[in-house]
């Protein structure tokens, strides 16, 4: 959690170019019963700030996850890799929705561990994401 105030103009910022969806699962904050919250994407207990390219608009599952993590470990490998940057990385570069199911699926290393850590997949999400990948109203950055 941070402990820097966001400003009511940044919080504004980063929920319109987010188009009100969670950054991470893709989620539209008026399909959640909790409202989306503003993350720092590299948490300042890890040195990141409170500025406009280091927030990103998250679910409340997906934030609290993702907790104060930058990385995680790949199962596969045993190696250590960053998750996913919002700002930094093309969603489309990592992740791929099957619009049949709504799973995420991803295309990267750094999408496999995010999708791990976050539990993006949870099927709590995936009939509303089924719909609306299907709807074709997902945004997908």
């Amino acid at each position: 959690m941070s402990k820097s105030y966001i400003s009511a103009k940044i919080r504004k910022l980063v929920r319109d170019r987010a188009q009100n969806c969670c950054e991470y699962c893709l989620i539209p904050e008026s399909l959640t019963l909790v409202p989306h919250q503003v993350d720092h994407v590299i948490t300042e207990k890890h040195g990141g700030k409170t500025t406009e390219e280091n927030l990103a608009l998250s679910c409340s599952l997906c934030n609290q996850a993702k907790s104060s993590d930058i990385a995680s470990m790949e199962t596969e490998t045993g190696d250590v890799i960053r998750l996913y940057h919002p700002r930094k990385d093309q969603w489309r570069e990592n992740f791929q929705i099957e619009e049949s199911n709504g799973v995420i699926y991803p295309l990267t290393t750094i999408g496999r561990v995010t999708i791990q850590l976050l539990k993006i997949n949870r099927s709590a999400c995936l009939p509303y994401r089924q719909m609306l990948a299907q709807a074709k109203i997902l945004i997908q950055k």
